[in-house]
């Protein structure tokens, strides 16, 4: 008790450091606090306006006498005056320990010279507690959890659900879909060249490639009768390419087509000798029976121009239902797909609302 009443005694006394015009001071707000509570240590210093003031430093968890700690960082405020510049500058100090406690001098220099302020005294108070009714005392409670209201989570519960059940539809819907082949079905283009027009684009060919130049004019006769052939065939209807010239001829006389048919007889009396008998014939009639080919060709051609036909294939039954069901398997893929993610936000919403 003795050692108490003196710490108080010297704390009503403050000592202040003056030399010339500088003067030191310390002071806290409150003599006496509860464990655990906050009190504020303020050093005071008044100087010329010239002088350099140098603090003390402390930081937070600093202990400033044993019992007693710093908490947080110091605040400090200047102010001049009349030539003055008197500095402040607060801590904050608490203790967890029930105690009277000494609060030391503390050096604070002016322009290089130590000054000591005065010491203090801090009393800490331990709350009394009346150990005669222990039944108003009840231990520390645990953190304390928000109700579950069911009503909150039966609208999220419902619509987690619904979403699950949908993505298994979705997933039963893609597997179908991929085991429903593709029905591909290609829209055929075929062009009409009236006969005629092959013909003569076969002839000018065999001129281009000037057989008949060389020795072997029966690759020539050979390619400018099939060429032939194949337009009589086309042109009017019967087996060309089966027959022999002379059937030929015939053939077309009957049809009442007279048209050069003596020169048509000619060409093809000379193509068997050179095929077959091995005769040569000279540049000029080769010409001359190239020219005939044309000429016959012309005479006989219809007015058929060349033309395009396009086939569209016709899908089978089977086929049709597949492709029907293969279209309505990815409209409703994407409208699951949408309804999944609209719920999902909706519940990520909803979620952090509660929470």
């Amino acid at each position: 008790m003795r050692k108490q009443l003196l710490i108080i005694l010297a704390a009503l006394c403050p000592l202040a450091g003056t030399a010339q015009d500088v003067t030191v001071e310390a002071a806290l707000d409150s003599m006496a606090i509860f464990i655990g509570q906050q009190v504020g240590l303020t050093l005071s210093v008044s100087a010329p306006d010239s002088a350099v003031v140098q603090m003390p430093q402390f930081k937070d968890r600093d202990i400033i006498t044993p019992g007693v700690e710093i908490v947080g960082d110091a605040s400090e405020t200047v102010e001049k005056a009349k030539g003055k510049t008197i500095v402040r500058r607060k801590w904050l100090l608490t203790s967890f320990d029930e105690d009277a406690y000494k609060i030391p001098e503390q050096t604070v220099k002016v322009s290089g010279k130590e000054y000591r302020t005065n010491p203090l005294a801090l009393k800490v108070l331990t709350v009394e507690v009346d150990t005669t009714a222990l039944d108003s005392f009840f231990p520390p409670k645990d953190v304390q959890d928000n109700p579950f209201l069911w009503s909150e989570w039966r609208g999220i519960y419902w619509l987690s659900v619904v979403m699950f059940l949908l993505i298994a539809a979705a997933i039963y819907l893609y597997i179908r879909f991929k085991q429903n082949k593709p029905i591909i079905s290609r829209i055929l283009i075929i062009r009409h060249i009236p006969a005629h027009q092959k013909a003569l684009s076969a002839i000018e060919k065999i001129k281009g490639e000037k057989i008949y130049n060389d020795s072997d004019q029966k690759l020539y006769y050979t390619k400018l009768t099939d060429t032939l052939r194949r337009y009589i065939e086309e042109r009017f209807g019967f087996s060309a390419m089966e027959m022999t010239s002379s059937e030929i001829i015939s053939a077309l006389q009957n049809a009442g087509n007279d048209e050069m048919i003596d020169e048509l007889r000619n060409l093809f009396r000379v193509a068997d000798l050179v095929k077959f008998a091995k005769y040569s014939t000279p540049a000029n009639e080769n010409d001359i029976n190239l020219v005939n080919a044309v000429n016959f060709i012309d005479r006989t051609k219809t007015q058929e121009t060349e033309r395009e036909e396009r086939i569209t294939p016709k899908l089978s039954e089977t086929d049709r239902r597949v492709q029907e069901s293969r279209k309505l398997i990815k409209a409703l893929l994407a409208i699951i797909t949408a309804a999944v993610v609209i719920i999902l936000c909706y519940i990520i919403f909803r979620v952090m609302q509660l929470f």
